[in-house]
């Protein structure tokens, strides 16, 4: 285990020390972005994939694309509504997802695009008859976010149109100029630790049963970049710039697609607390062994030696914000958010300072928490709790904005 990977960063008012993202297991500075591409970065992310999120088969030969929705005057006219079913193995009886395009009618194309994850369905994400219906396992009943009833015998049916639509404002998306891509997250995989067999991870099963097993929250990064191999043969989506955004848990599978995947041109983080943005060490809100023990499915088998460790890692989130760098990454927080450590997502983001700024980036610009703050790395923390709002929405916007759009237009 690389213990040599513990260094002496200090963040926040309290006395938390961190492992230097800029020190290599074997105790090496890296003092320029050559060393860090070429040596640090790829030590990290192999650390990484061992000890916590679990290996990644790489991109499937056999995959393919079949289009089966291109409505152009779709939302009223305002945009094209394209679906793209995804066979990871080429075969229509295997292993497959549902990508959900819009695209907005009135911006020049091709336009950039902000490529996420649903919790729920792609019909769940606007009341658009449209939509094609998951066929996918679905949870039922009823929870703080939508109402599950119209789900039978664990499958969707149209009464789930738009019930979540409240987190995807869809038209003030492409009003703003760009274009929104979804899946949903059980087509990759199931969020159970039940029936690994079923879907995707019976395409790999040589990568289970093992320490650094591909598991969920990998297995839904892993997807994010499936549905990426799509986007880049668009030729109505900017391949350049593609973001990737994530909200809890899948807002975890967006930060490590972003930083295994350098094609992401920018990563929005919301509220994707433990095993996402926060620090571990700093002891608060949800730790190693609630996660390993409620969710035993989203992180490899490895993970589970460091249940009560928090404080002791060798490692920590920020090291994952870091190898986004020098690509520019929002993490959005919520004050009564207590099991994401909003405090603790901020920390993360200031201490992957260093090596942004080592690629020649400003970084988290100077200011204390919870001020927000945007540079290459983007803060904000708004009231109230676990959630995705129109005004986080606005947030993760102006931020792409920056970075997205020439003259931020």
């Amino acid at each position: 285990m690389a213990l040599g990977l513990v260094g002496a960063l200090t963040v926040m008012a309290q006395a938390v020390t961190l492992p230097d993202p800029l020190l290599m297991a074997d105790g090496t500075p890296i003092t320029d972005a050559g060393q860090w591409r070429g040596e640090r970065r790829p030590e990290l992310i192999q650390f990484l994939t061992r000890e916590m999120y679990g290996q990644m088969p790489p991109k499937p030969q056999a995959m393919t694309f079949q289009v089966v929705d291109n409505e152009a005057r779709a939302l009223g006219g305002k945009a094209t509504r394209r679906q793209v079913r995804v066979f990871f193995n080429g075969k229509a009886d295997g292993p497959q997802m549902d990508l959900l395009l819009y695209l907005p009618n009135d911006a020049p194309k091709p336009v950039p695009m902000i490529l996420g994850l649903n919790f729920w369905g792609n019909h769940a994400v606007h009341a658009d008859p449209g939509i094609r219906i998951t066929q996918s396992w679905m949870e039922s009943g009823r929870n703080s976010y939508v109402d599950l009833s119209g789900v039978k015998d664990h499958r969707a049916t149209g009464a789930c149109r738009g019930i979540n639509a409240k987190q995807w404002p869809v038209e003030e998306i492409l009003a703003r100029g760009y274009g929104l891509a979804t899946v949903y997250r059980g087509d990759i995989a199931p969020d159970t630790p039940h029936d690994w067999k079923s879907g995707l991870h019976g395409l790999y099963p040589k990568l289970q049963g093992r320490g650094d097993n591909f598991a969920t929250i990998g297995a839904w990064a892993w997807g994010l970049s499936r549905a990426l191999d799509y986007l880049v043969t668009d030729e109505d989506v900017s391949a350049s710039r593609v973001a990737v955004f994530g909200w809890s848990r899948l807002g975890k599978a967006a930060l490590w697609a972003g930083a295994k995947d350098e094609r992401f041109a920018l990563v929005l983080s919301h509220q994707s607390g433990a095993g996402g943005a926060k620090l571990f060490h700093r002891g608060v809100g949800e730790n190693i062994t609630r996660l390993n023990t409620v969710f035993p499915h989203w992180f490899a088998a490895n993970f589970r030696r460091y249940n009560n460790q928090d404080t002791s890692l060798p490692w920590d989130q920020h090291q994952v914000i870091a190898l986004v760098a020098p690509r520019p990454v929002f993490i959005a927080s919520a004050q009564d958010d207590k099991l994401a450590d909003p405090e603790g997502e901020f920390a993360s983001a200031r201490a992957a300072n260093p090596v942004f700024r080592l690629l020649g980036t400003d970084g988290l610009p100077t200011g204390e928490w919870p001020q927000p703050l945007s540079g290459q790395v983007g803060y904000f923390m708004r009231p109230g709790g676990h959630d995705v709002t129109r005004e986080d929405w606005q947030q993760h916007l102006t931020f792409a904005d920056k970075h997205l759009k020439k003259n931020g237009r």
